[in-house]
């Protein structure tokens, strides 16, 4: 048989892998698919078509731009499933689209643009450089660390704090019936930021009392987080560097999507800080999604994606129950227990006791 004819061969037995070019171009219109999102929320689309129907024409006049233009727009948001289009002409929002409007409590409109902001993407086009050398590339483009970036710079800041609000909403609509708080006295929210979650744990368990431990910049809306809950009678915040150290007094340290941010050698020692004050009987709680030890063929791509977001921005990275079992261990607890929160979360609680 000709080389060619074998190759036909291969390529049409029967449980042969088929090429799909038409995924590669998907992929790459991605990052498009992402920056038309961010202009819907910039533009305040979703703002401007309310719950009934708009036209391109009112939405270009509430948003002062060029109405043949929004109306280009407004169709490729229909092709992402973020409008609907019920006549010609007239546009509505879909659930999801529903979603990037600022005035709902469920509301992702500071995630998208947080996560599509500039000082978010630059340092993606280093991607290469931090594959290469197995370090941020944040830190070279803009001479500092992110967090630091951060305190620089308030109104990002601010920025940062709402998009974190609305990814801990997610969680905080699950967790407090997830996991037995009530068994605890304290729980100590480490990297806690305005308090969202803290403030829905606490909500469901009245006899409990919480302490949401950040950085001056990361409380700066906890108390009207709490005050807004009606829990503030029992919720307190302290400020300081969880590098140096953890409050005492909890018997439940709280950490989610803190993990990820940092490297091996940081995280034992946050960790490590938290043991040092945590009593016998207490636990420590993460908050994170786990990577299979092997890549599924059907694997979400969102996890290994914020794995890459993570080596180019922080330096931190997403990780298997092996490597979460290592950390713990590293840090004076016993090997975790894991429990996947139910769906459509992604995250998994990972309990630890002290280690004898």
């Amino acid at each position: 048989m000709a080389t060619g004819e074998a190759e036909r061969g291969a390529a049409g037995a029967p449980g042969a892998e088929v090429p799909q070019p038409g995924s590669v171009v998907q992929v790459m219109f991605g990052a498009m698919a992402a920056r038309t999102v961010y202009t819907a929320v910039e533009l305040g689309i979703a703002d401007l078509i309310g719950e009934g129907e708009s036209t391109p024409e009112a939405v270009a006049e509430g948003c002062k731009a060029e109405p043949r233009s929004v109306h280009r727009l407004l169709r490729a948001l229909t092709a992402l499933g973020l409008l609907q289009e019920r006549r010609q002409g007239v546009f509505a929002l879909t659930a999801t689209g529903a979603l990037l409007g600022t005035s709902r409590p469920d509301s992702l409109a500071a995630f998208v643009r947080m996560f599509a902001d500039p000082v978010m993407l630059r340092a993606w086009d280093h991607l290469g450089d931090s594959v290469r050398s197995g370090e941020p590339s944040f830190d070279a483009v803009f001479g500092t660390d992110f967090f630091s970036h951060l305190k620089q710079h308030p109104a990002l800041s601010a920025q940062f704090n709402a998009s974190m609000s609305q990814g801990s909403r997610l969680a905080a609509a699950v967790l407090p019936g997830a996991y037995d708080f009530g068994r605890f006295r304290t729980v100590v929210d480490v990297g806690g930021g305005d308090g969202t979650l803290l403030a829905a744990i606490l909500r469901e368990n009245p006899g409990l009392r919480g302490v949401v431990y950040d950085t001056e910049e990361g409380l700066a809306q906890a108390a009207e987080t709490f005050a807004r809950a009606g829990v503030a009678d029992r919720a307190s915040c302290v400020a300081g560097d969880f590098f140096s150290f953890a409050p005492e007094g909890g018997d439940l340290y709280l950490l989610k999507s803190v993990v990820h941010d940092w490297n091996d050698e940081q995280c034992t020692r946050i960790l490590g800080h938290c043991r040092a004050v945590l009593p016998p009987e207490g636990r420590l709680l993460l908050v994170e999604p786990t990577l299979p030890a092997v890549v599924p063929p059907d694997a979400p791509p969102l996890m290994y994606l914020s794995d890459l977001n993570m080596l180019v921005n922080l330096g931190g990275r997403e990780r298997t129950e092996e490597d979460f079992t290592a950390l713990c261990r590293a840090a004076g607890f016993q090997a975790p227990v894991f429990r996947q929160l139910p769906p459509p979360q992604a995250f998994r609680l990972i309990e630890a006791a002290p280690a004898e």
